[in-house]
């Protein structure tokens, strides 16, 4: 399989849609204020993987939607997620995502901070012109729910006692939901039954599960000119990713130590050891077995949809998510 989605069967299907998506986020993007415009158009221009949008798409088609409503939903989902992805980076700090600098770090938090306010509201001003109130719910409740897992995490920050359940919560609201929302509401907008637009969420649900995690391997796996950030981000914010939740729960007493240590202080000068550590105690192996896990529920999920190009896209994403090196 390709390293990336842009160059796979995934959005081969959906080609003529994307481009219609990159349409509305131009004008979208549109402001009388031109640092918000020179912004937004390098946080959205800076690339990435899209799958966001790529879902509200490739769910709607695979339903039968012939409308245009799925256009615009997808740069709102689009819209949000880079919101969350401005504050994101102010939050932690951090200088480098999708192999460049953040916005944070050439225009600075202030800015960034607003300008992911100018999207979010964008993203509610065309969440009306949809003119359904369930679609609005979903996407209301989701932006609401990702910010409480943003404040999860952040309750979460330098706390080596931090326990899977806890952690699967947080990537359940700051991950997985944006993922959910924009696959049931592809699903919506196609007339979907109640059973078929639940199965849509729960494949979302599931695929923005198995994405996190495998996040979370390649912080500490992964080539930094892959993965586009600079790997051991995690540990240097003091993240206690499942990796590390891992090894405090299976290590030695040395190693539980070590962790703990790093976890507290942001330590990232021990990551060589961190890295032995969680390489040998199959840290790792059991991380992507909980994301291999989570793609088999999405797939699982979807099964009784007709076949079609669509749904194959769809089964193929749930297969990326796990096989990726970035």
């Amino acid at each position: 399989m390709s390293a990336t989605v842009q160059q796979n069967p995934i959005t081969d299907v959906i080609a003529t849609d994307m481009s219609a998506v990159n349409q509305v986020i131009r004008q979208q993007l549109h402001s009388d204020v031109a640092l918000v415009n020179q912004i937004a158009e390098y946080i959205i221009n800076a690339g990435g993987k899209r799958i966001r949008p790529v879902l509200v798409l490739l769910v709607a088609n695979a339903h039968g939607y012939t409308g245009k409503h799925h256009h615009d939903l997808a740069a709102i989902v689009e819209f949000i997620h880079t919101a969350t992805l401005l504050h994101d980076d102010v939050v932690d700090e951090s200088s480098l995502r999708r192999g460049r600098q953040t916005a944070n770090a050439l225009f600075g938090n202030a800015a960034s901070v607003l300008v992911g306010d100018f999207l979010y509201s964008r993203a509610f001003q065309m969440m009306v012109s949809i003119n359904s109130m369930r679609v609005m719910q979903i996407l209301a409740d989701a932006t609401n729910v990702i910010a409480e897992g943003e404040v999860l995490q952040l309750l979460n920050m330098h706390d080596p006692d931090v326990t899977e359940e806890r952690y699967l919560q947080v990537i359940r609201s700051k991950t997985a939901k944006l993922f959910e929302a924009a696959a049931e509401i592809g699903a919506l907008i196609a007339g979907a039954s109640d059973e078929h637009v639940s199965a849509a969420a729960e494949y979302g649900r599931c695929l923005g599960t198995a994405f996190q995690l495998i996040d979370d391997v390649l912080d500490y796996s992964g080539n930094a000119n892959d993965i586009g950030k600079n790997v051991g981000d995690d540990l240097r914010e003091g993240k206690p990713t499942l990796p590390l939740i891992y090894l405090m729960k299976h290590g030695t007493d040395t190693e539980k130590e070590l962790v703990r240590l790093c976890i507290e202080q942001g330590d990232e000068s021990q990551f060589d050891a961190i890295l032995t550590a969680i390489t040998q105690s199959g840290a790792l192996d059991y991380t992507t077995k909980q994301a291999v896990l989570a793609s088999e529920r999405a797939s699982a999920a979807i099964h009784s949809l007709p076949d079609s190009p669509y749904k194959e896209a769809l089964l193929t994403l749930s297969h990326f998510a796990v096989y990726r090196n970035h």
